[in-house]
């Protein structure tokens, strides 16, 4: 029986290669095995996905080499070695490529995972998890009641947003601060977009 190796294309898109296996032939079982289930983005923890994330940089380092789409015994052997050096059984490394691939919420936490740290003392590193959701629930109401890009708010426009920032909780210098600080840092931005995919704003 083969067990087949999920690559990854990128963080955000894991594509599955049929054609790659990782265990030796071994005569088939006298029935088949029931299906595992793989595990629900809440019982991934955010550990095993910057152990995925890692073994995922090796994995693709090696995929870099293939060609014709099929790779060597060495590469074959490559990848299921990075993938047992991250603590990842290739199952749970394949299960977790599934569910990255396909649940919003997981790329989104493979981003805030894989995202440098903000700097200590910065804003970013300051903004509380509390105000990411009070953030990430006006920026949405902002844009359906703000402008076009480049265009000047109406009256009407501007009172909307200002009771958009009112209903959020944040100080209007505080929105300004957080909002600066998610246009420059990565980690900060990856909370935010978590924040969405998890009221499922853009699945």
């Amino acid at each position: 029986m083969r067990r087949s190796l999920l690559i990854a294309t990128s963080v955000l898109a894991v594509s599955a290669v049929p054609a790659l296996a990782t265990a030796q032939d071994a005569p088939p079982p006298a029935a088949p095995a029931p299906a595992t289930p793989a595990p629900t983005a809440s019982a991934v923890t955010d550990a095993q996905l910057e152990a995925f994330a890692a073994a995922m940089v090796k994995v693709r380092e090696i995929s870099a080499g293939v060609q014709g789409g099929t790779p060597t015994t060495e590469q074959q052997a490559g990848m299921a070695a990075a993938i047992e050096a991250s603590g990842l059984g290739i199952t749970q490394f394949n299960a977790i490529s599934t569910q990255v691939s396909a649940d919003p919420v997981m790329r989104a936490r493979l981003a805030v995972a894989t995202a440098p740290e903000p700097a200590a003392g910065s804003v970013a590193a300051g903004v509380s998890d509390a105000e990411v959701e009070k953030f990430s629930a006006a920026m949405v109401k902002m844009r359906e009641v703000a402008p076009e890009a480049g265009a000047t708010p109406t009256a009407d426009q501007q009172a909307a947003m200002a009771g958009v920032l009112e209903a959020s909780g944040l100080e209007i210098a505080r929105f300004n601060e957080i909002a600066t600080a998610v246009s420059s840092d990565a980690h900060l931005r990856a909370r935010v977009e978590l924040a969405d995919a998890r009221r499922g704003v853009g699945a």
